[in-house]
């Protein structure tokens, strides 16, 4: 196990393993990239190399502390997420985190709090936050996971050294379900393409309920014709109830809009995520332009961080939805 078992992220990664080996690394960072292409996985193997005692400036994976570390049990490295039942980590997880941060660590080496998803932090949480940043306790390392930085303070995004994550390659995340998860190689080429380079997508997704999601929501974009505000209205109504089937809407439309505008310009059936609705995606991209599709793509976007900000799901969607048909 090590570094160079992990899938993508070659820059990343070569930006961090110089620093570690330098023993020059920033003293908070930002990941900021995809759900799910690996940005945790990167921050608890950091945190890992910085605590192994096998490796050097990388990590076994089998000594006391790499296995403390992927079991969150490690009494130097704390995971900060959102408490059960709640939708934001409060500020007294931050100054929790704060107060652990300045007691001499267990270890005699570096103490580490990652915080994922950084997102989730409220206005006070953030302000909170600030404090640690502006002056870090000795030998402490701070990370913050994000799919995006929109919703974080500039002050707070300033401090911090920022690390952006791609999506992975679509034949790498086939190449790891063919051969860890026994997956067929046509279901691994399907998973590949439809999670958009993100493997914990990609291992999350079941391909027959998925297709018939799929389906579902193509009928209802294909349906929805230039001034429909009402059908736009009751399609926002049945999505907005559940925020996950929420999200993962939002996330396919991204995908069809995208395939769209793909389509429209280059005529490649290959480049496209919904590579078996290549008819459908023919049929609408020759109805539209690719600024309309573009537009939407980018609301798909914004849409989905509203609703994770805890905006009210239907008014978000319906102005997506009403966006669509306005042509906007």
């Amino acid at each position: 196990m090590g570094f160079s078992e992990i899938i993508g992220h070659r820059q990343p990664l070569e930006i961090l393993r110089r620093a570690l080996g330098q023993g020059r690394l920033h003293h908070a960072y930002l990941f900021v990239g995809p759900e799910g292409v690996g940005k945790r996985t990167i921050a608890l193997a950091l945190a890992q190399a910085l605590h192994c005692g096998e490796a050097g400036d990388d990590f076994c994976g089998r000594c006391a502390d790499c296995a403390r570390i992927r079991d969150r049990n490690h009494p130097d490295v704390r995971l900060v997420e959102t408490l059960a039942g709640k939708k934001e980590i409060g500020i007294q997880q931050i100054r929790d985190v704060e107060k652990a941060l300045n007691y001499r660590s267990f270890s005699g080496k570096r103490k580490i709090a990652i915080v994922d998803p950084a997102t989730a932090l409220n206005l006070s949480s953030q302000n909170a936050l600030l404090k640690t940043l502006e002056e870090p306790p000795a030998d402490s390392l701070l990370i913050l996971l994000a799919a995006n930085a929109g919703g974080l303070l500039p002050t707070l995004r300033s401090r911090c050294m920022r690390l952006s994550f791609a999506p992975l390659e679509r034949d790498a995340v086939a190449r790891f379900l063919t051969a860890r998860k026994e997956v067929a190689h046509e279901e691994a080429q399907f998973l590949a393409a439809m999670s958009m380079g993100s493997l914990g997508a990609a291992l999350k997704l079941d391909q027959e309920e998925f297709v018939e999601r799929r389906r579902s929501w193509a009928e209802t974009l294909s349906s929805l014709t230039a001034g429909d505000y009402r059908g736009a209205g009751a399609a926002a109504e049945a999505i907005a109830g559940n925020k996950e089937e929420a999200l993962r809407f939002l996330e396919w439309a991204g995908t069809w809009y995208r395939d769209l505008a793909v389509h429209a310009v280059t005529g490649n059936p290959e480049a496209l995520v919904n590579v078996d609705m290549r008819a459908q995606i023919m049929a609408q991209s020759a109805a539209g332009s690719v600024e309309r599709a573009l537009s939407s793509f980018a609301q798909t976007g914004q849409a989905a961080a509203a609703i994770q900000r805890n905006l009210n799901r239907r008014m978000v969607l319906e102005k997506f939805l009403f966006s669509v048909v306005g042509g906007r």
